[in-house]
């Protein structure tokens, strides 16, 4: 705690004089100037508060101008929008009444050609046109991405599982190194083959080693082709779906037992067809 001495000792030293010296560049002599050192410290702590608080009133003034300057565009807006509404519904109010007086002749004597309060055509049209071009880039631009992927391929085209992967393999009858150009799936013979995406049937027939093979053209630079099918169930020309059934599981051609060879090219090139199945495409 503070003693009687240690506040005397305090009290003496706040009100110590300080000198401050003016001195002017003329030949005029000095002002000397003293000043409590706690006038001093009271001064710098009302300047302080002093600065925060003008300030804070700059602050507050800029915020209110910026936010009358807002409220005062939103206004006009406002009253543009009114004044159109207004517009419209003078017009139709116009029209209503012309349509009421059931003759063309009454019509004709009755309209009002006076341009007050008319609506700018030009204008609504301009802005009708815009609105209708964007939408139609937007309907476009949707129907482009829904096509594509329409026609992109989907997941296994039979239920079962990879016997043999797409690359470099040996094969399964001669034990040669070969390129594997598609993925074999094993399955029950007889089960669904599915299209894995929309399309148009291309090929439809017997194919030397691939057996009974069904080719698929979908768009967008896609084909995909199911091979060594039992039976086939679609003709060249048809449209299929993605999920229909083309064909039934089978071990015909070079088969060592019943799967689906399949295959997906990509602008006239094999694909790994794993990363559609795996929906990483």
């Amino acid at each position: 705690m503070l003693n009687i001495h240690t506040i005397k000792r305090l009290f003496k030293k706040a009100f110590t004089p300080i000198t401050i010296m003016l001195v002017p560049h003329s030949k005029t002599r000095p002002l000397n100037l003293k000043v409590p050192f706690i006038g001093i410290f009271t001064s710098i702590i009302l300047w302080c508060f002093g600065t925060v608080y003008i300030f804070s009133i700059a602050v507050d003034t800029f915020e209110y101008y910026k936010m009358k300057e807002k409220l005062n565009y939103y206004s006009q807006q406002f009253l543009e929008l009114n004044a159109t509404i207004s517009a419209l519904k003078k017009a139709e109010n116009e029209f209503r009444r012309l349509f009421s007086l059931g003759s063309k002749e009454k019509v004709l004597e009755n309209i009002d050609t006076s341009d007050s309060g008319s609506i700018d055509m030009e204008t609504l049209k301009q802005q009708i046109r815009t609105t209708i071009e964007t939408v139609g880039e937007i309907k476009d631009y949707l129907h482009t991405q829904r096509d594509i992927y329409l026609s992109t391929p989907k997941g296994f085209p039979v239920k079962g599982s990879i016997s043999s992967y797409f690359g470099y393999r040996d094969n399964p009858r001669d034990g040669d190194n070969e390129f594997h150009s598609g993925l074999d799936i094993s399955a029950s013979p007889g089960n669904p083959v599915r299209a894995t995406a929309d399309g148009i049937v291309s090929f439809s027939g017997w194919s030397g080693g691939s057996g009974n093979l069904v080719g698929l053209e979908h768009g967008h630079g896609f084909s995909t082709f199911y091979a060594h099918n039992r039976i086939i169930a679609v003709k060249v020309g048809q449209k299929v779906h993605r999920g229909d059934v083309i064909s039934y599981v089978g071990s015909t051609g070079n088969a060592t037992g019943p799967h689906v060879h399949y295959e997906i090219w990509k602008d006239g090139r094999h694909v790994n067809p794993q990363k559609y199945i795996e929906g990483k495409s």
